[in-house]
């Protein structure tokens, strides 16, 4: 299983990952998109949407099942991958290539409080 040691976790299984203008990348774990299988389809939030944390924003949908993607902090988005809408397989090829959308978060702090690599390993066990 792959869990880079660089980006932050939530147990709904969305990766954070801070840039360095301040924003935060999400998208979905290699568990996440190894339990849903092949993606076929992905709703993404818009532009200037405003967002409280743990709110679902976004649907990731596969051969198997459509999923809810949760926010991972409060703020607005400002960005979206309309690469991965129109090929949502690069999603499973590189999960952490392939993030979904960027927030700026209402609380700068917010994403250094998500899990760390080890305790979003232990929330998964031998998954």
């Amino acid at each position: 299983m792959n869990i880079p040691a660089n980006l932050r976790y939530t147990s709904s299984h969305e990766w954070v990952r801070t840039e360095v203008d301040g924003t935060v990348s999400i998208g979905i774990t290699d568990h996440a998109q190894g339990a849903l299988g092949d993606l076929v389809y992905l709703e993404l939030p818009v532009v200037g949407r405003k967002l409280a944390a743990a709110e679902a924003c976004a649907v990731v949908e596969s051969v198997k099942a459509a999923s809810d993607v949760y926010a991972p902090v409060a703020g607005e988005v400002v960005d979206v991958n309309t690469e991965v809408t129109s090929a949502p397989e690069k999603v499973n090829q590189d999960p952490y290539a392939s993030w979904l959308f960027r927030m700026k978060p209402a609380d700068a702090a917010a994403a250094g409080k998500l899990l760390d690599a080890r305790a979003y390993e232990a929330t998964i066990g031998d998954a």
